[in-house]
Protein backbone atom coordinates (compact mmCIF):
# COMPACT_ATOMS: atom_id res chain seq x y z
CA UNK A 1 0.00 0.00 0.00
CA UNK A 2 1.32 3.45 -0.87
CA UNK A 3 2.11 5.87 1.92
CA UNK A 4 -0.47 8.35 0.58
CA UNK A 5 -3.15 5.66 0.77
CA UNK A 6 -2.14 4.81 4.31
CA UNK A 7 -2.53 8.42 5.44
CA UNK A 8 -5.97 8.68 3.88
CA UNK A 9 -6.93 5.40 5.54
CA UNK A 10 -5.86 6.63 8.97
CA UNK A 11 -7.99 9.75 8.58
CA UNK A 12 -10.94 7.65 7.40
CA UNK A 13 -10.69 5.36 10.43
CA UNK A 14 -10.43 8.28 12.88
CA UNK A 15 -13.65 9.74 11.45
CA UNK A 16 -15.71 6.81 12.75
CA UNK A 17 -14.76 7.38 16.40
CA UNK A 18 -17.53 9.70 17.67
CA UNK A 19 -18.46 13.10 16.33
CA UNK A 20 -15.22 14.46 17.77
CA UNK A 21 -13.28 11.96 15.67
CA UNK A 22 -15.15 13.12 12.59
CA UNK A 23 -14.24 16.74 13.35
CA UNK A 24 -10.60 15.74 13.88
CA UNK A 25 -10.67 13.85 10.57
CA UNK A 26 -11.98 16.95 8.80
CA UNK A 27 -8.98 18.93 10.07
CA UNK A 28 -6.57 16.03 9.33
CA UNK A 29 -7.74 16.01 5.71
CA UNK A 30 -7.40 19.78 5.27
CA UNK A 31 -3.97 19.49 3.68
CA UNK A 32 -3.16 17.25 1.88
CA UNK A 33 -6.60 16.18 0.71
CA UNK A 34 -7.39 12.52 0.14
CA UNK A 35 -10.55 11.44 -1.69
CA UNK A 36 -10.77 8.22 0.34
CA UNK A 37 -10.59 10.12 3.63
CA UNK A 38 -13.13 12.68 2.41
CA UNK A 39 -15.58 9.94 1.43
CA UNK A 40 -15.41 8.18 4.79
CA UNK A 41 -15.39 11.41 6.79
CA UNK A 42 -18.67 12.38 5.13
CA UNK A 43 -20.13 8.94 5.85
CA UNK A 44 -19.05 8.96 9.50
CA UNK A 45 -20.07 12.59 10.09
CA UNK A 46 -23.51 11.85 8.63
CA UNK A 47 -23.96 8.76 10.80
CA UNK A 48 -23.04 10.68 13.95
CA UNK A 49 -25.32 13.62 13.10
CA UNK A 50 -28.28 11.35 12.31
CA UNK A 51 -27.72 9.44 15.55
CA UNK A 52 -27.53 12.62 17.65
CA UNK A 53 -30.57 14.12 15.91
CA UNK A 54 -32.75 11.06 16.45
CA UNK A 55 -31.50 10.66 20.02
CA UNK A 56 -32.54 14.25 20.78
CA UNK A 57 -35.91 13.63 19.18
CA UNK A 58 -36.44 10.40 21.11
CA UNK A 59 -35.41 12.05 24.37
CA UNK A 60 -38.55 14.17 24.09
CA UNK A 61 -40.74 11.24 23.12
CA UNK A 62 -39.26 8.63 25.39
CA UNK A 63 -39.78 5.05 24.37
CA UNK A 64 -37.22 2.54 25.55
CA UNK A 65 -37.68 0.27 22.53
CA UNK A 66 -37.21 3.16 20.12
CA UNK A 67 -33.82 3.81 21.70
CA UNK A 68 -32.90 0.15 21.24
CA UNK A 69 -33.86 0.41 17.59
CA UNK A 70 -31.83 3.59 17.16
CA UNK A 71 -28.74 2.04 18.72
CA UNK A 72 -29.03 -1.11 16.60
CA UNK A 73 -29.55 0.97 13.43
CA UNK A 74 -26.56 3.18 14.27
CA UNK A 75 -24.29 0.31 15.29
CA UNK A 76 -25.01 -1.78 12.17
CA UNK A 77 -24.37 1.17 9.83
CA UNK A 78 -21.30 2.20 11.84
CA UNK A 79 -19.80 -1.30 11.56
CA UNK A 80 -20.56 -1.35 7.81
CA UNK A 81 -18.79 1.97 7.24
CA UNK A 82 -15.90 1.23 9.58
CA UNK A 83 -15.19 -2.13 7.94
CA UNK A 84 -15.26 -0.38 4.57
CA UNK A 85 -12.61 2.06 5.77
CA UNK A 86 -10.49 -0.78 7.16
CA UNK A 87 -10.67 -2.73 3.91
CA UNK A 88 -9.94 0.31 1.67
CA UNK A 89 -13.38 0.33 0.05
CA UNK A 90 -15.50 3.36 -0.75
CA UNK A 91 -18.81 1.69 0.02
CA UNK A 92 -21.66 3.94 1.09
CA UNK A 93 -23.64 2.98 4.14
CA UNK A 94 -27.03 1.57 3.07
CA UNK A 95 -29.91 3.98 2.46
CA UNK A 96 -28.29 7.16 3.82
CA UNK A 97 -24.77 7.02 2.37
CA UNK A 98 -25.45 8.68 -1.00
CA UNK A 99 -27.30 11.50 0.78
CA UNK A 100 -24.34 12.08 3.11
CA UNK A 101 -22.11 12.56 0.07
CA UNK A 102 -24.52 15.20 -1.30
CA UNK A 103 -25.36 16.97 1.95
CA UNK A 104 -21.88 17.31 3.39
CA UNK A 105 -20.03 18.75 0.43
CA UNK A 106 -18.44 21.29 2.79
CA UNK A 107 -16.20 18.44 3.95
CA UNK A 108 -13.27 18.66 1.59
Amino acid sequence: MKERDLEGKTTAIVAYFTIVGALIAISMNAEPKYAFARFHTRQAFGLHIVFIGFALFLSQWFNEYAFYGLYIFYFVLWIYGFLGALSNKEQSVPVLGPYFQKWFTFIQ
